[in-house]
């Protein structure tokens, strides 16, 4: 590995203030702009093309389980949100209004979609009629609004970017095996495409989507040892089905009701991305999401022949890889810092002497380590280069989450992670909210999740001593 070496001094070292570090590589690697609506941000090109890039790759994935793209309101009418009562009062506090049209006040107030549960359910209360009509397999790509009290671009908006997937069954069976399904699918892609390692469970009942049977998360470690939900998937059962009567007649003439899911990932993944990878240079993107995967900085381009063999090296790469050349008038140093700072994984120098030895220097974003590479095997090194530093970058980052992952077996190790170790904490659990709710108090941990893969702790619960029924992932979050 290359020696560590700071080359942008305006980026607040993460281990002085890991907050401020977030903030410093946002607006310095030209990601968001505040706009002048509180808690909302204009998405720059650079972090708008990572969203194109996880959309893209999402959406085949949603695509080749059976998803069909549809697109609801933006708005829905207050009479319509009331219908389910555990839902909304899930979401009241964080509900944007409309009360006026022009200069009209309308009889009934407007909500702008902070999810769109009730307006896939109305629109299923009139076209599924028959078995035949199911399953429907639905996604959503939107942005919804909910009035958050404190704002971080890509983790907390008051408005953001999202896929919400809405799934409606015959039978419970299907539904449980859709919300597991499309869980797995997020998995995957978190770990495939974005190199972040997670933890797959179930929410507890304190956690669970307003509204839900049942819900199920991935869970990720940020740097600074707290946790981020991924992505969710919700079992939702026949409960909306019953409230907005959505019935379908099944092989035997007899109506039943349907069971529905749903599951969303949003625009937090950027976040995820530059707080699991990025260090005190900036971004490091893994490859697959990267705008840019190579870069070309011509070193020396005012000598002859050197830039036009740079420009013969970009004409080689760009039908494999999305490759840039750089070549304004900026020097090589400058230029290298930038391209770090936007956490592009390979940058590919060439100058008087590599040309004369045919060879370019490959330099990778995560390690900094150079690797002296023949033109003749260019395109091949280059996409081994990236594949590897994809593999990489996830191995690093489940080696980081291992480390800061403790357990505890009882109230005062706990306490002690938290305080001095923050982390991922496995501790057992004895199932009852009081002793969810006093950890919170005592700690400011919550459950981030039941784990599928359960481990044997201790025989009781880490907070009141009774017998334990699960062990659970515990942890302070985003």
């Amino acid at each position: 590995m290359a020696k560590e070496e700071k080359l942008v001094e305006e980026i607040t070292s993460m281990e002085e203030d890991f907050s401020q570090w977030y903030t410093d590589i946002v607006k310095k690697a030209e990601l968001v702009d505040y706009s002048s609506v509180r808690g909302c941000v204009v998405f720059q090109p650079y972090s708008y093309a990572i969203w194109e890039l996880i959309q893209k790759q999402l959406d085949a994935r949603f695509k080749e389980t059976g998803h069909q793209n549809v697109y609801m309101p933006m708005f829905i009418p207050e009479s319509l949100l009331q219908k389910e009562k555990d839902h909304v009062e899930g979401f009241a506090p964080e509900v944007a209004w409309i009360t006026h049209g022009g200069d009209e006040e309308l009889t009934e107030r407007l909500c702008v979609r902070p999810t769109s549960e009730t307006l896939f359910c109305d629109h299923y209360s009139r076209v599924i009629h028959s078995y035949r009509d199911l399953p429907k397999l639905y996604n959503q790509w939107c942005s919804v609004v909910r009035w958050e009290k404190t704002t971080r671009p890509f983790l907390r908006t008051l408005e953001f970017l999202w896929q919400e997937g809405h799934t409606a069954h015959a039978t419970a069976e299907e539904a449980q095996e859709e919300t597991l399904r499309m869980l797995n699918v997020y998995a995957d892609f978190c770990e495939q495409v974005l190199a972040i390692p997670v933890i797959k469970g179930q929410k507890t009942e304190k956690e669970k989507f307003a509204g839900a049977k049942a819900t199920y998360t991935i869970e990720s470690l940020m740097h600074d040892g707290k946790a981020l939900q991924t992505g969710t998937s919700h079992n939702f059962g026949d409960g909306f089905a019953r409230v907005f009567n959505i019935q379908y007649t099944d092989a035997n003439n007899k109506l039943a009701y349907v069971h529905q899911t749903s599951w969303g990932m949003s625009t937090r993944l950027i976040g995820a991305i530059i707080m699991v990878h990025g260090d005190n240079n900036g971004l490091v993107l893994p490859p697959k999401v990267a705008p840019i995967q190579v870069v070309i900085i011509p070193v020396q381009q005012h000598k002859e022949g050197v830039l036009e063999k740079a420009c013969e090296l970009y004409d080689r790469l760009k039908d494999t890889v999305r490759v840039k050349l750089d070549d304004s008038d900026k020097k090589p140093g400058w230029k290298f810092s930038e391209y770090e700072m936007k956490g592009v994984p390979l940058r590919l120098e060439i100058g008087p002497k590599d040309i004369e030895n045919n060879q370019c220097v490959l330099v990778r974003r995560d390690n900094r380590e150079k690797v002296f590479v023949s033109l003749d095997n260019l395109e091949q090194e280059v996409q081994n280069l990236l594949n590897k530093l994809q593999v990489d970058l996830l191995e690093k980052a489940r080696q980081l989450r291992d480390k800061k992952t403790f357990t505890a077996k009882n109230l005062e190790e706990f306490k002690n992670v938290i305080e001095n170790t923050p982390g991922f904490i496995k501790a057992m659990w004895c199932g009852e909210r009081e002793c969810e709710d006093s950890i919170k108090e005592m700690t400011g941990a919550t459950a981030r999740c039941i784990p599928f893969e359960q481990e044997h702790i201790a025989d009781t619960c880490v907070c009141c001593g009774k017998p334990a029924k699960h062990m659970v992932y515990w942890g302070k979050a985003y």
